[in-house]
């Protein structure tokens, strides 16, 4: 998969419908705290599900949990992020760059978005910002 999500709140499903709209359900893998939120949301769109694991494989890996929840995510997929070295895209309020960084032990590349309510009808604009890692 290409894209794997962590988290499918009401940000996370708005931009993993977005990403299904663009590139395919097809390349697309869901996790989430509760399973059946994910597959739900995946038999809808006909994307993938599976774990917190299998999304931290993917090229691309979007964090779409709360900035509670963000250390205990990414200690539980430090290995698989530190094997696979994927580009993490995350929407965690107040979370930096660094922060991420940090909590995994080395400088992987990070996006920090901040999408906002539009997205939801594909509409609308996602500021962004990286921490410049290669």
């Amino acid at each position: 998969m290409k894209y794997g999500f962590i988290g499918c709140g009401n940000m996370g499903s708005a931009v993993i419908r977005a990403v299904c709209g663009a590139s395919g359900a097809e390349h697309v893998l869901i996790a989430n705290r509760t399973p059946e939120k994910a597959q739900i949301l995946a038999q809808e769109l006909g994307c993938a599900v599976g774990s917190n694991q299998d999304a931290a494989t993917c090229e691309y890996v979007f964090l779409g949990v709360k900035p509670q929840m963000i250390r205990d995510v990414l200690s539980g997929i430090r290995e698989t992020v530190a094997a696979h070295r994927p580009i993490l895209v995350t929407m965690a309020a107040g979370i930096t760059t660094a922060t991420i960084q940090s909590i995994l032990g080395a400088d992987y590349p990070v996006i920090r978005i901040m999408p906002n309510t539009p997205v939801a009808v594909g509409a609308g604009m996602v500021l962004y910002c990286t921490n410049n890692v290669p």
